[in-house]
């Protein structure tokens, strides 16, 4: 009861179920995760603050049209990839991986978007149907920010397709989602320099990292986005310390063995006590350890 009070908790088991596989590099793991605060922040509207103002109405509805955006243009850039990967494999073999993709998808849009109608209802509908409502949709709203954090590096489960698949999904989502404001000129509100480097900067600074990513994929895994899943190889354990790799295998020692294994350079093998006549200590009371034998005193003083 303790953890679903913890929208965290909840977050990392609705969003991050155990199909997603973990993740290649750690760095850009936490260069996307900073990505996804600075996305947060453009979307609570930055741009209001610097008119001196904040609309609300207006972030719920940049809110929808973002998952609006994810549902078409994610299906579609996975169905350009499919086409691209049928040459080299078949698709049959990524349906399973595919159909979570999709369930994820459309837990988190229809989650967004109930949300979003949660928090109308709680402003249209009085202030006492505020405070009803609005604590729910604060839960909720917590819930899915811990989930989009989640939600960073697999993109939706499709690492669990391709792993260079979230970079592209990435790109392509904030390139789309920028251009209509650029080719119609809606800087909201800002100077032109302004308003150019604002709209731009989500979908730069997205590029930057994902280009970052398939480079390191590349180069460190062998992992190509352009090859069928089924030949790639398996990517190798993280190692941070030019190239040094702990070891992989078994850090416990076998059964009978307790203390230390053959051939351990701090302690020879063999017995770890020195050999005696097996009782390291007297029974009781069959004589006294540190001297000669005393005779029973009575416990009553004359």
């Amino acid at each position: 009861m303790a953890s679903i009070l913890q929208p965290k908790a909840v977050a990392q088991a609705v969003f991050h179920p155990a199909w997603i596989p973990p993740a290649v590099d750690p760095s850009v793991e936490r260069l996307k995760r900073v990505r996804v605060v600075a996305g947060a922040v453009a979307a609570f509207g930055v741009y209001t603050f610097v008119e001196g103002k904040f609309d609300f109405n207006e972030v719920l509805e940049n809110i929808v049209v973002a998952a609006l955006v994810l549902l078409f243009i994610t299906p579609l850039t996975v169905g350009v990839m499919l086409f691209v990967w049928r040459r080299t494999g078949r698709i049959r073999e990524l349906r399973g991986s595919l159909f979570n993709s999709l369930k994820l998808l459309l837990l988190f849009i229809v989650m967004v978007v109930g949300t979003v109608l949660l928090w109308q209802l709680s402003i249209q509908l009085g202030t006492i149907w505020t405070v009803v409502l609005g604590l729910p949709a604060m839960w909720i709203t917590g819930m899915l920010m811990y989930g989009a954090v989640q939600l960073s590096g697999n993109f939706f489960g499709s690492a669990a397709v391709h792993r260079a698949l979230p970079a592209l999904l990435a790109t392509v989502t904030t390139w789309l989602m920028a251009l209509p404001d650029l080719v119609t000129g809606d800087l909201h509100g800002l100077s032109f320099k302004l308003g150019v480097v604002f709209i731009l900067g989500a979908p730069l600074t997205v590029t930057g990292i994902a280009v970052l990513e398939l480079h390191r994929l590349r180069r460190h895994h062998g992992i190509r986005l352009s090859a069928h899943p089924s030949t790639l190889p398996s990517p190798r354990p993280y190692a941070p310390n030019n190239g040094f790799v702990p070891p992989q295998g078994n850090m416990y020692p076998p059964p009978g063995q307790p203390y230390t294994p053959p051939g351990q350079p701090y302690m020879p093998p063999g017995q770890p006590y020195p050999p005696g006549n097996g009782v390291p200590y007297p029974p009781y009371g069959q004589g006294n350890p540190y001297g000669p034998p005393q005779p029973p005193q009575s416990p009553y003083r004359s």
